[in-house]
């Protein structure tokens, strides 16, 4: 089974592409992020016409995730918990039904810049309720991805010059400890399992032709409980998205786990 996330920036602005990324790749499962939509509008006919069932948690304009899975979905949990108050839809959960199940969420962690300041204050409470989350998932003891784009730049290899990133919410030390907390939990970052190598993005701003320069960084991951992480098998970036016309600044990361 292939598991795939992806934060395509906006999905009605680059359907043409997405649907274009969604047959090149044929991952069984997507894990999307900033779809930039309410659910109404959402083009579900078009992505079920591909042959996805849907889950999806929208919010106009800003944020929103989704999942499309070609297998059954079930038991679909809307929102990270921990904060009631908490109106923006970065989180989605929900159960892939095959002969052997798998838990998959997809997950938009805040940018959190400026920092310091009230985003990044609202970055670190949401990965805190994250590694909550995270802990309870694992007592169910089935094979759970946490997918999605984290914001985090894990290492200093994780991105084209450190010098440029090191005071930027997505790589100061306050965010990798929290990203460390997840993997001290049990996950595994399917990246560094299957691969490792340093210096391999999967962001390219649209500025200053960082595409073309390589000026890169991870900050999308796939996580994995100990279940799915037995299952590993292998893990892709799919670099020729971001050279497509009207492209996402991220491309899909996708993990193979067995059957």
């Amino acid at each position: 089974m292939k598991i795939a996330t992806w934060n395509v920036n906006s999905i009605n602005a680059r359907l043409p592409t997405v649907k274009e990324v969604l047959a090149r790749v044929d991952a069984d499962v997507w894990c999307l992020q900033e779809i930039k939509c309410e659910d109404a509008k959402f083009p579900r006919a078009e992505l079920e016409d591909l042959g996805f069932n849907l889950a999806v948690h929208g919010q106009k304009t800003y944020n929103g995730v989704a999942i499309l899975s070609k297998h059954p979905i079930s038991d679909i949990a809307v929102g990270l918990p921990g904060d009631a108050s908490d109106e923006q839809s970065r989180y989605l959960e929900a159960t892939i039904e095959t002969a052997r199940p798998a838990r998959v969420a997809a997950i938009y962690l805040p940018n959190g810049n400026p920092r310091p300041g009230e985003k990044y204050d609202y970055k670190l409470a949401f990965m805190e309720r994250l590694v909550t989350r995270a802990t309870d998932l694992l007592a169910d003891e089935i094979a759970t991805v946490l997918a999605g784009d984290y914001n985090c730049i894990p290492t200093d290899e994780d991105c084209w010059d450190i010098n440029v990133w090191k005071d930027d919410a997505l790589a100061f030390k306050e965010t990798r400890a929290r990203f460390r907390q997840l993997l001290w939990l049990g996950y595994t970052d399917a990246f560094m399992s299957a691969d490792g190598r340093s210096h391999t993005y999967t962001f390219w701003d649209y500025q200053a032709g960082a595409w073309a320069k390589d000026h890169g960084i991870r900050i999308d991951h796939l996580l994995l409980s100990p279940e799915a992480a037995d299952r590993l098998r292998g893990v892709d970036i799919a670099r020729f998205a971001r050279g497509l016309d009207k492209p996402s600044d991220h491309v899909p990361v996708t993990v193979t786990l067995a059957a």
